[in-house]
């Protein structure tokens, strides 16, 4: 049976650090791993500690190019993707790769907005990569872009009863 605490861990395509903090798992289901991560947390952010201010969750898919954070007021985004390569799971720890592209709801607008195009391109000629990583970064990013414009699920309301575990 798995922990109830899950580490996750994204990294950049070159290996660098990038986000890192415990989770509690909530639930999984068709659409995934529902992770739910508490005010106060511990984290790492950029290979700096830090401490998270507002509560979250997270949706790790099971076979997809992204993952979901699911946000309470104050904060302005609603809902924040990042395009990553698939989940890896070794024992309780989930690795990703954040490959820079984040497609993002706004709350107070509904606005879907497709965000760091620059610095994927910068990285892509940078960090080489492949052109099936870009195919499959551009095409999930299209994807979300889509569903979190037209009320697809999850990111209609499915992930509301996870975000009140949380808040």
């Amino acid at each position: 049976m798995p922990s109830d605490i899950v580490r996750v861990v994204y990294r950049k395509y070159d290996g660098s650090a990038h986000r890192d903090y415990p989770a509690r798992r909530l639930a999984e289901d068709d659409l995934g791993v529902w992770l739910g991560v508490t005010t106060g947390t511990e984290s790492v952010y950029h290979g700096r500690p830090s401490v998270e201010k507002i509560p979250f969750v997270v949706l790790v898919p099971h076979d997809a190019w992204w993952t979901g954070m699911f946000n309470p007021p104050p904060r302005t985004s609603e809902v924040y993707c990042d395009i990553t390569t698939p989940a890896r799971w070794r024992g309780d720890t989930v690795h990703l790769v954040d490959l820079d592209l984040d497609v993002v709801r706004r709350r107070a607008t509904g606005t879907v907005e497709l965000r760091d195009e620059d610095e994927f391109a910068d990285h892509r000629a940078r960090f080489g990569y492949p052109d099936d990583l870009v195919a499959s970064a551009e095409a999930a990013a299209k994807l979300l872009f889509q569903a979190l414009g037209d009320g697809t699920e999850p990111f209609a309301t499915a992930y509301r009863k996870w975000l009140a575990l949380v808040v």
